[in-house]
């Protein structure tokens, strides 16, 4: 072969493959942060409520999960690049559907169903034709730009959501959308793929059982807010006296249980299974899954925290949110090219370690820099130190993961990959809210109790309240609702100062969790190799 169909023809169609594909990562992401800022308006655009829009993010995210894994069997089969096409078609009419939507229905058709769909086969797609595009040396930094293409669309989605919301309408991020996909779909001409040798069955059992397990999974954390983890909150549904998060949970585990063993006697009769089980007693693919995992818990959970710090308990707009969390978008971007271009021969683990500790140190500083009379300047260093961490393990992970395992299989690892991502993406969220919502109720009822000027029956009214969860609330929505409710001037100077208090402590307990989630990961990076791999062609 004079070339193989893994290795680009020459650096500038690289940069336009890479582009191609970072731009569909960078879409990817963007939709799940861009419309957290505008869901009221949203939802009043399209008749329906906040909690109809938080039903369609939810949808979004449970139809990706659902369908990733065979996403990545479906690249495998019919080609990655026909399948990252194809996907970008489906993703596009879906932004151009929900651009149009006139009620929840349609938003729903659009955001959740065809974007998601969508989305389960270009993530794995992508994976895959980075593999197939570039040397085993070139890799590392093209995974890391990739990466950080995503991330970056997390931190400036507030931002391009509050500008399209202010002077604009929430509608044209959505139809902006639509010329970003004719964009990548004209560029994606350039893409080389493997030929696809053979054609064999879908595993449909396996399909469903996959499908089945990690959407009722993901279903009952992004649940857990709601319904309680393990202690059902007032009203919510429960099974022998505990929260349904559990029971789902334990559902979704015991699926996928079933889905690995039936992969095992797919194998064992010699037929094609979805996912072959052998690739996860592979030491550096689950050591890199895992880092994954962890990665995409602490960066969720931070994108969650900071915001709402910026947002609510400082008042600022979503403009100046934006602004303020662009700084970690800096450092992540050089650190994903960078470490690669300057350190070609550095070994992953010791980048990953560090990267890790700069996640960790940068979670420490800020949990010990908010306060409640700081301002928004305290979030800029820390943001720096997890903006480095996140573009370090970027730069080195998905090399890492497509590495372990034949380049025939990379459809494979990216959808297993994505589906990773995606459970720690949404872990992350859902612990960062209930332990940050449970310290601040516990805070706020301590600062309460304590104040001889509350009188014994608000106090009263106040536990029995809050037993149900209790809001996130900035000073003016507290000083609103209590002036509903006719409550006298001392008692709503005492509930200000609590909520003001509880809101910092709930902040600090949330960053803490995320602090020991980067703790724990470090003692999966031993299971990242110590040599980068190398092509072996001549």
């Amino acid at each position: 072969m004079a070339s193989k169909a893994g290795t680009a023809a020459s650096s500038a169609t690289a940069r336009i493959v890479l582009l191609a594909l970072a731009a569909g990562q960078f879409l990817m992401a963007l939709d799940s942060s861009v419309m957290n800022v505008s869901i009221a308006t949203v939802a009043e655009d399209v008749g329906t409520t906040v909690t109809g829009i938080q039903g369609a993010i939810t949808a979004y995210t449970l139809v990706m999960a659902m369908f990733m894994i065979l996403g990545g069997k479906v690249g495998a089969l019919i080609g990655r690049k026909r399948a990252f096409m194809i996907g970008c078609v489906i993703y596009g009419c879906g932004s151009l559907t929900t651009a149009l939507a006139p009620n929840l229905a349609v938003l729903l058709l659009g955001w959740a169903f065809l974007e998601g769909i969508g989305a389960a086969l270009i993530l794995p797609a992508i994976v895959a034709l980075v593999a197939s595009n570039f040397a085993a040396e070139r890799r590392p930094a093209a995974y890391g730009l990739v990466a950080a293409a995503g991330a970056v669309a997390i931190a400036v989605g507030p931002l391009i959501g509050g500008v399209a919301t202010t002077y604009f309408s929430w509608r044209w991020v959505f139809a902006g959308e639509v010329v970003v996909v004719l964009g990548i779909l004209v560029l994606a001409a350039r893409i080389v793929d493997v030929p696809v040798s053979e054609r064999p069955r879908i595993d449909l059992v396996g399909a469903v059982l996959s499908a089945l397990g990690l959407g009722i999974f993901v279903y009952g954390v992004l649940r857990s807010d709601e319904w309680g983890w393990f202690r059902p909150k007032p009203d919510a549904p429960s099974w022998l006296g505990v929260s349904l998060v559990v029971w789902l949970m334990l559902a979704g585990l015991l699926l996928i249980w079933l889905f690995l063993h039936w992969e095992a006697r797919m194998v064992e009769r010699r037929r094609e299974p979805l996912v072959d089980p052998a690739m996860l007693r592979n030491k550096q693919l689950t050591g890199g899954l895992t880092m994954f995992f962890f990665q995409y818990l602490v960066q969720m959970g931070v994108f969650f925290v900071v915001p709402l710090y910026l947002s609510v308990a400082l008042g600022l707009s979503a403009l100046k949110t934006g602004a303020r969390i662009l700084p970690l978008s800096v450092t992540l971007l050089a650190a994903a090219i960078l470490i690669p271009r300057l350190f070609p021969d550095v070994s992953p683990r010791r980048v990953v370690r560090l990267g890790t500790l700069a996640l960790l140190a940068g979670a420490v500083i800020l949990m010990a820099a908010l306060d409640a009379d700081a301002g928004a300047e305290v979030v800029t260093i820390p943001l720096l130190l997890i903006g480095l961490g996140m573009g370090a393990l970027a730069s080195q992970l998905g090399s890492v993961t497509v590495s372990a395992v034949p380049e025939a299989q990379s459809s494979e690892v990216g959808g297993v990959q994505n589906a990773v991502t995606n459970l720690g993406a949404s872990i992350g969220t859902a612990l960062a809210g209930s332990i940050m919502i449970a310290a601040l109720s516990t805070s706020f009822l301590t600062s309460v109790d304590q104040n001889p000027a509350v009188p014994a029956e608000v106090k009263n009214q106040a536990a029995v309240e809050l037993q149900s969860g209790v809001p996130f609330l900035s000073d003016a929505q507290l000083k609103s609702a209590l002036a509903d409710a006719g409550t006298s001037t001392k008692v709503t100077q005492a509930a200000l100062d609590a909520n003001a208090d509880a809101r910092i402590d709930g902040l600090r307990a949330a960053l803490a969790i995320l602090a020991f989630s980067a703790l724990l990961a470090m003692f999966f990076t031993s299971r990242i190799p110590t040599t980068q791999p190398r092509s072996t062609e001549p």
